[in-house]
């Protein structure tokens, strides 16, 4: 059973909706114990860190998140911010994040007088940088909807095991052991979108 994780900032039912069209056993959920249960888990997430990591907070989930992802080794996929709460920290808020990926989350440094804006948003590219189950397949033509001001930094780039460019390339993809996150929303990318969500199902 995959349980998707609604700590209340995310239209989780569009994910859900994806998962279904996969074939996938999957549920909402924000219950700790049916967290618990989950084979693997799916963290999405829109607005603002440290919102999302005091909504894990006062649900109770931050616990049994930490038990499955630390010592259970279940698998796990960030979608948008729920990717950026999978670093140490964002300079978004003042809370730490889980902290399952050595990585920081930082807001785009463009320069002042160019023409790209902040958020990025819109449809861009992948450029891998190494092979991953999660990524199996997508094609050189697979494009991804991204909504977002910030992005995560990683220690070791090759947890980025995928980039996009706005401005200078950043990690649109990190994966380390169990912990896999997307920046942009594969539940609105339409088929490429499909591709990866199924690649976690089965691949992963």
């Amino acid at each position: 059973m995959i349980v998707v994780v609604d700590y209340g900032l995310c239209n989780v039912g569009s994910v859900l909706n994806m998962l279904k069209r996969i074939g996938a056993a999957a549920e909402i959920s924000s219950d700790p114990a049916r967290v618990g249960q989950a084979d693997k888990l799916i963290l999405p997430g829109v607005g603002a860190f440290d919102n999302g990591m005091a909504n894990i907070e006062r649900l109770g989930l931050l616990p049994v998140l930490d038990l499955k992802v630390r010592v259970e080794k279940t698998p796990i996929l960030g979608i948008c911010l729920g990717m950026q709460l999978l670093t140490r920290r964002s300079e978004e808020g003042d809370r730490p994040g889980l902290g399952w990926i050595e990585a920081d989350t930082r807001r785009f440094r463009l320069e002042p007088s160019g023409a790209l804006r902040v958020p990025h948003m819109g449809w861009n590219e992948l450029k891998p940088t190494r092979s991953h189950p999660l990524l199996e397949g997508l094609g050189h033509d697979a494009r991804f909807y991204f909504v977002h001001s910030y992005h995560a930094v990683c220690d070791d780039v090759n947890d980025a095991i995928a980039n996009a460019h706005y401005g200078y390339d950043f990690a649109a993809v990190i994966a380390r052991d169990n912990v896999m996150g997307t920046q942009f929303h594969p539940e609105k990318s339409h088929r490429f979108g499909l591709a990866l969500l199924r690649n976690f199902v089965e691949a992963v």
